[in-house]
């Protein structure tokens, strides 16, 4: 069997099993709604309104769980100012597609502050096979030559929201968001002979908007964006001229499955990136660093309250 088919074969059980939980899970939300009224009926406590929160509380919580599928439309990297750009999607096997999850967390005080915490999982992790010579961080890998790629930038958010719109069941938020890159990017011969990693674990601060519209049928629609641009090394706090940007944008339309659950289809884009050179690097290279990504995501997903 060949390399590309092995991957091929990982790839679609790694994909077929998480939609497999994702309607395991599904189908139990599904026969949940259908239990619920007789769970009432003989333990004697009310399930009309709220799964999670008691009615009278001045806060109410509230879950997401998305699951979808992640196209990589254009991922282009540079380590080194002498390095090579290295096209993901062209050379290095991000032309599949990929599985996507995404969970959240929030809390809604006195129906106009929201506390949200997302934890979005971001590792690609592909293999190819080199068809010319490129350099990463000073080191050469030759053509002709397996290698294993990890471009992993999985994070999380805290976000606060203001609501704007009064009304119970709509919403208008502004707001900003605090959040933490776990980055790990590697490029290692298959014989584990030669390795380039950078890694990084750091804050950037982002501005939030979400917006919420439902119908008079139980159909609603809504939206949210993620985003944050800076330039030059005053803006960014950087000793040398740097540029960085982020956007995490999505549009959605959903449905009431029940007074407490709602399902919705979503698409998203996630793209962003860097470049600039660090001040004191630790290594490999010289620091200088020019990644860009663009991705577009399409999920199914769930609210519990």
């Amino acid at each position: 069997m060949s390399q590309r088919k092995k991957i091929s074969k990982t790839l679609y059980w790694i994909f077929t099993f998480r939609i497999n939980v994702f309607f395991l899970a599904l189908l139990f939300c599904l026969l949940l709604t259908q239990l619920t009224p007789y769970i009432s009926e003989c333990y004697g406590f009310e399930t009309d309104k709220s799964f999670i929160n008691k009615e009278d509380n001045w806060y109410k919580l509230q879950a997401s769980y998305e699951l979808g599928f992640l196209d990589i439309l254009s991922h282009k990297i540079q380590f080194g100012s002498n390095g090579s750009v290295f096209d993901y999607v062209k050379e290095g096997g991000q032309e599949v597609l990929f599985p996507f999850s995404r969970i959240t967390a929030e809390i809604n005080m006195s129906k106009r502050h929201n506390l949200i915490f997302l934890i979005q999982p971001f590792d690609i992790r592909t293999k190819a096979l080199l068809e010319r010579d490129i350099v990463v961080n000073g080191i050469a890998f030759k053509k002709n030559t397996p290698i294993d790629l990890r471009y992993g930038f999985t994070y999380y958010r805290l976000s606060y929201l203001y609501d704007f719109w009064k009304a119970d069941d709509r919403e208008l938020g502004i707001g900003l968001s605090f959040q933490l890159r776990n980055a790990t990017i590697d490029f290692a011969s298959s014989d584990g002979t030669t390795l380039s990693s950078n890694r990084n674990v750091g804050p950037v601060p982002i501005f939030k908007f979400r917006f919420r519209y439902p119908f008079s049928n139980g159909l609603w629609i809504g939206g949210e964006m993620d985003g944050f641009y800076a330039s030059g090394k005053y803006i960014t706090g950087s000793s040398n001229d740097f540029e960085g940007a982020i956007l995490d944008a999505s549009l959605r339309t959903g449905f009431e499955l029940t007074d407490y659950l709602d399902g919705f289809l979503n698409v998203r884009y996630i793209g962003g990136g860097a470049k600039g050179t660090e001040k004191n690097p630790s290594g490999p290279g010289d620091g200088f660093t020019d990644n860009w990504l663009k991705t577009m995501e399409i999920s199914v997903g769930f609210y519990l309250r």
